[in-house]
């Protein structure tokens, strides 16, 4: 197997492990990470608004 694949692995274990170890951190990052999407996608319909 070359790198990539192994590190890709590995960033999937730790994701899994992180998860499993601390359930509500990890869903209140994904919140967090949600919000911050929806608020980018909300100024950057204003800004396109803005431009009309």
């Amino acid at each position: 197997m070359n790198l990539k694949k192994v590190l890709v692995w590995l960033a999937v274990a730790f994701v899994v492990f992180y998860v499993i170890q601390q359930p509500e951190s990890s869903a209140q990052m994904v919140k967090s990470a949600g919000e911050a999407l929806g608020d980018a996608a909300s100024s950057i319909a204003a800004f396109v608004t803005s431009l009309v």
